[in-house]
């Protein structure tokens, strides 16, 4: 008899806890500076800064953000997971603060656009040219005397 009052005694309760456990709300506000840049989430545009959207996971974001007249920002950022989303926690959480909203918010301050100095990308270009080429003759060179090429 014992068991059955524990055992309905749990059921009645683990029923409870997902039946009036709450929801949580996520979202997360993208500010720029200036702001009225063009966010890109993901590959979606989702509006222009200052926007707020909604998420379902924790994880890496692939941020772009275009506005005329500035560099274009793109990064991947993490959105760690905060400790009351995790088991058990979230549990006792959704209970105790239900339809809670966890916001957060990621500031970019965007970079005016300049361009390119031309002689500058040449002078890269070549001598990223030159150390390539030193680097295919000491790789032949090492092969050489270790007799794997003749």
């Amino acid at each position: 008899m014992k068991n059955s009052l524990r055992f309905a005694t749990l059921l009645i309760a683990g029923f409870l806890m997902c039946f009036f456990s709450g929801c949580v709300e996520r979202e997360l506000t993208i500010n720029t500076s200036p702001q009225g840049g063009i966010v890109i989430l993901n590959d979606e545009e989702v509006g222009t800064s200052p926007v707020t959207v909604n998420f379902k996971w924790y994880g890496i974001y692939k941020v772009r953000i275009d506005k005329k007249g500035y560099a274009t920002f793109a990064e991947n950022v993490k959105l760690k997971r905060p400790g009351h989303d995790y088991f058990p926690r979230d549990l006792f959480e959704e209970l105790l603060k239900p339809n809670r909203i966890d916001s957060y918010t990621w500031n970019f301050e965007l970079k005016p656009y300049q361009e390119p100095n031309r002689k500058l990308l040449i002078d890269q270009a070549v001598l990223a040219n030159e150390q390539m080429e030193l680097e295919l003759l000491d790789s032949e060179h090492k092969l050489r005397e270790n007799n794997i090429i003749k």
